[in-house]
């Protein structure tokens, strides 16, 4: 059977935009290669796991999606492909940011200061 990779369109962009960038960071190429995974083995990380590891601050990035169990006690920025409703209010009560990874490329072409959770 032939791989074929992700089918969602939306995904597939991403992923061409992530390919230019992957040939100078090693960030970017690493993130492209977590998204090309089937979904089921994407990373989902939860919130708590965002407030244990990240610095105040700090930006994260989840190539996958972001959960709503745990609470936020610290100011981050979270890129992630997808987030859950309750996610993204927790942390915008936390006065975090909340970003797509589209979005983080742009801001942040060559992935310095950047951690990658999940």
């Amino acid at each position: 059977m032939k791989r074929t990779g992700p089918t969602n369109y939306q995904l597939q962009l991403l992923l061409f935009e992530l390919d230019a960038k992957a040939r100078k960071s090693p960030l970017w190429k690493q993130v492209a290669e977590d998204l090309a995974k089937p979904s089921r083995q994407r990373r989902v990380v939860n919130i708590y796991k965002i407030d244990r590891y990240a610095r105040e601050g700090e930006i994260i990035i989840v190539p996958g999606k972001v959960l709503s169990v745990g609470d936020l006690h610290k100011k981050v920025a979270v890129a992630a492909w997808t987030f859950s409703a309750e996610a993204k209010r927790k942390i915008e009560e936390a006065k975090g940011k909340v970003l797509t990874i589209l979005e983080l490329l742009e801001q942040n072409p060559e992935g310095k200061k950047v951690r990658i959770i999940g």
